[in-house]
């Protein structure tokens, strides 16, 4: 049985990640592929129970830095081997909303943790599972902001509440990390419309991989 793909998908709060993701599960299960969905942090049992502890649980505000980075590895090593590598083993599509990208720019570089023990966690945590495309959604901070207001109603997360400084960090980032991996990553316009966006991921996958022949 020939081994499956690991898709992940990456970009700043309100970039449209999950709709492309869900929108690409819906085609590559219509020509018979065996498709996972994943996101980070959660996807296993544990991993949502951090998942609250990160975003919502009051016991998570005022979280340091370090703590964070932390639990998002923790959620990662529990994710990478009772879920991603099996399925992908297995022969399945595995597409992941965030993986260890999003810990390189987030921890690394908005919270300032550095590029060096961030590297290490992430090696610890995913091992030598590691995407074999990602798709980085490029959004400028006003218009993201502008949809995770018009998604929560006014209830962010703890992530999407920080400032616009942050993002700005986060966006830049991603842009220099997909500069340095042409090789795995493809760069789009998240402000083009969703219709336009999910054609685009299609072509590159089918260009890649020949997902729909």
């Amino acid at each position: 049985m020939a081994l499956g793909r690991f898709i992940s998908f990456e970009g700043s709060e309100g970039c449209g990640k999950s709709t492309q993701i869900k929108r690409l599960c819906e085609r590559l299960q219509g020509i018979g592929h065996e498709v996972l969905l994943t996101r980070e942090p959660g996807g296993t049992e544990l991993g949502e129970c951090i998942r609250d502890l990160l975003q919502h649980a009051p016991e998570g505000e005022n979280m340091t830095s370090e703590s964070e980075l932390l639990l998002f590895a923790a959620s990662r090593a529990q994710l990478v081997r009772r879920v991603i590598k099996p399925k992908i083993n297995a022969g399945a599509y595995v597409l992941a909303d965030r993986f260890h990208d999003s810990t390189t720019i987030y921890q690394g570089i908005a919270r300032g943790l550095g590029e060096e023990i961030v590297s290490v966690m992430n090696d610890f945590a995913v091992g030598d599972c590691l995407p074999d495309c990602t798709f980085l959604l490029d959004i400028s901070v006003v218009e993201g902001r502008e949809r995770i207001r018009a998604r929560s109603g006014g209830q962010e997360d703890r992530m999407e509440r920080e400032p616009d400084s942050f993002f700005e960090k986060v966006r830049v980032g991603y842009l220099e990390l997909a500069n340095n991996n042409p090789e795995r990553f493809v760069l789009l316009d998240a402000s083009k419309p969703a219709d336009e966006l999910e054609l685009e991921i299609w072509d590159n996958l089918n260009k890649k991989y020949g997902v729909g022949s």
